[in-house]
């Protein structure tokens, strides 16, 4: 039995109808979200009723208070590593500064782009997987057998904070070292496969309080906090080129401190996020961290510093003998009739976390839309993107699952 519900424009339909569901973090969360995917899920097997499907299971994990992780799987004949769709649920805030005409949650449809909160990232990409799952699952139903290599699709949560979601799904054992895991955020048509390292630091300089008129009284903690994020600058200028990732990077995204401009401040803190690439490590930047310290406590006596790392991502790089980076590039290349691009992703996505916790070689980035429109008011994904992209995971879950890349890395 067949019912042809995956058109050409299944996941633009989709696309809509989720990106009309807040699930911004922090906000309103993935509860009725997943709520919402479970329930199509759920939905398209019993209409498919195929006795081939019983064998499909639909899993929840519940993270955080209200906030579940969702996986569907199709198991496979053979032992062979099962390919993983993994998809954030999640979005950031849904933020001010959008156009009049285009609430973010409105979904609207304007020159082929569909704009809302998440468009791009990620609920085309989530939207485009899912429509490889249930294509998987009509096939699965017209031949009335499982495919030689399992599949699933886990949906996330928690990706655009501390991606505990992914985390959670590789304690529970719903993903390791051996499978072949994509993750569908917007890569501008390449095929991404590196990611630079994340790590955070929160650093913190005390001193004396005294009034502005008598600074030798005191010690400024917002001076010597100066002189912590100067010499970090410098030393990361001075930090080695990687020849794919680039330069390692250092932001100070947030400072505070003090109490009055008339009062030498006592007190000072900052909020630094590095993106390394090898072969700087989080060893080497705590090093630059302690070294930056004893330079201002130095600089300006009377001052001491502290830090502590709240963030320790690996760099991941790009493994050139990947049996998933070989098929997804012949399915992106047939279905695009050009070459594909394989580049690296600037951010830090659930496949980064799974490389990095378990060692996972065959860990990449492909979806519709760019990065550098997420996060950003009147975000939007074009159709031509979701086309293609729902296309080519179709191929790749086709290719893999039931055709000759479904012996490769056996």
């Amino acid at each position: 039995m067949r019912l042809h519900m995956v058109d050409e424009d299944f996941a633009w339909r989709l696309t809509q109808g989720l990106v009309r569901i807040d699930s911004s973090d922090p906000g309103a969360y993935e509860g009725e979200i997943e709520q919402h995917i479970k329930g199509l899920v759920e939905a398209y097997i019993a209409k498919l009723d195929s006795p081939a499907l019983d064998a499909a299971e639909v899993r929840e994990l519940e993270v955080l208070p209200g906030r579940r992780n969702l996986m569907v799987t199709v198991p496979g004949l053979s032992d062979e590593p099962p390919l993983v769709y993994i998809c954030h649920m999640d979005t950031v805030t849904l933020g001010d500064g959008w156009d009049a005409g285009i609430p973010p949650l409105g979904a609207i449809v304007c020159d082929d782009k569909l704009y809302g909160r998440g468009a791009c990232d990620m609920k085309g990409g989530l939207a485009c997987a899912i429509a490889a799952l249930v294509h998987t699952l009509e096939r699965v139903a017209a031949v009335d057998a499982l495919p030689h290599r399992g599949f699933s699709l886990i949906c996330s949560v928690d990706e655009e904070d501390f991606m505990r979601g992914s985390e959670a799904a590789i304690d529970a054992g719903w993903v390791g070292s051996r499978e072949w895991v994509l993750d569908t955020e917007p890569t501008d048509g390449q095929i991404q496969v590196a990611h630079k390292g994340r790590t955070w630091f929160e650093i913190e300089m005390t001193g004396v309080t005294a009034h502005a008129s008598q600074p030798w009284k005191g010690a400024d903690a917002v001076a010597a906090m100066s002189e912590v994020v100067c010499a970090l600058r410098h030393a990361f200028a001075a930090l080695p080129v990687h020849d794919e990732l680039g330069p390692s990077t250092v932001t100070f995204g947030q400072i505070e401190g003090g109490y009055r401009p008339y009062v030498v401040p006592d007190h000072a803190k900052v909020w630094v996020d590095m993106r390394l690439t090898p072969p700087t490590d989080t060893a080497a930047a705590t090093r630059m961290v302690e070294q930056a310290i004893a330079g201002a406590e130095a600089a300006v006596p009377g001052c001491h510093g502290s830090y502590t790392v709240t963030g320790d991502r690996p760099a991941i790089e790009r493994d050139p003998g990947s049996p998933l980076l070989a098929a997804l590039k012949r399915a992106a290349d047939d279905v695009t009739d050009a070459e594909t691009t394989v580049g690296f992703f600037t951010g830090y996505t659930d496949t980064a976390v799974i490389a990095g916790k378990t060692g996972n070689r065959n860990c990449m980035s492909y979806g519709p839309g760019s990065l550098a429109l997420a996060h950003k008011p009147n975000e939007y994904v074009p159709h031509a993107d979701i086309v293609r992209c729902q296309q080519v995971l179709i191929a790749l879950a086709n290719n893999t699952l039931w055709g000759a890349d479904s012996q490769v890395g056996a």
